[in-house]
């Protein structure tokens, strides 16, 4: 069991003071805690591909190199025994909904004063779901978002991060070239991204993965 001394969390997000208002927060729970930070998606891959135990990831739906839920389906899928809690300024009932359909342990609104943001740490580090008190998570789920829900979080690590830069708009070549792998691997991880969404093309699939975030997912001008 992980003891207080022995604590690890990383704090993922592009704004240095809100970076520094979480770890006061999170210092003021647990003193010890070895807290990492990183100011964008890619250093936050970095870190958790140099040492992944973590106790906790406090991540920014909207920091570089992530938009919308596909840096969480991301971490949900590579690391699923990591917690990870949304810190977002966007913080309305389909956003938390969807982050906690998605894997998240908790949804933190990033308009919580510190004290706040201290209370709802000590209630995710002990094990139990934080979402604002005024959220009514209520209301019927769309049939049509669930269904694409489903179908995205099929999807390997791997085909996330393909699939992110598709949204990017990014060729299979500039693709494979960042992933270090082969034109060919990309093709048919591409492949096995149409077939799980149930879609025909790569600008369907860039289309679908933005619906679920509510637009917030880029949209590039995916091609060949």
């Amino acid at each position: 069991m992980t003891t207080p001394a022995s604590t690890r969390l990383v704090i993922a997000d592009d704004h240095p003071l809100f970076r520094d208002a979480l770890r006061q927060a999170v210092s003021g729970v647990v003193a010890s805690a070895r807290i990492d930070e990183a100011g964008s998606f890619d250093d936050l891959t970095a870190l958790l591909e140099r040492d992944s135990d973590v106790d906790l990831i406090l991540l920014d739906l909207t920091m570089p190199g992530i938009s919308g839920f596909s840096g969480l389906i991301y971490l949900r899928a590579q690391y699923p025994a990591i917690p990870v809690v949304v810190v977002s300024a966007s913080d309305d009932n389909g956003t938390i909904r969807r982050s906690l359909d998605f894997g998240a342990s908790g949804f933190i609104p990033k308009r919580l004063g510190v004290e706040t943001l201290r209370d709802a740490i000590t209630k995710v580090m002990a094990g139990d779901v934080f979402i604002p008190p005024d959220t009514d998570l209520s209301s019927a789920a769309d049939p049509d978002m669930t269904r694409l829900r489903d179908r995205l979080v099929t999807l390997t690590p791997q085909q996330v991060r393909v699939l992110m830069m598709l949204s990017e708009g990014l060729l299979n070549k500039q693709i494979a070239y960042e992933l270090g792998v082969s034109e060919a691997t990309i093709k048919a991880h591409v492949s096995a991204i149409l077939q799980k969404l149930g879609v025909e093309s790569r600008t369907q699939a860039v289309i679908a993965a933005a619906k679920i975030s509510g637009g917030q997912w880029k949209q590039g001008t995916p091609t060949a």
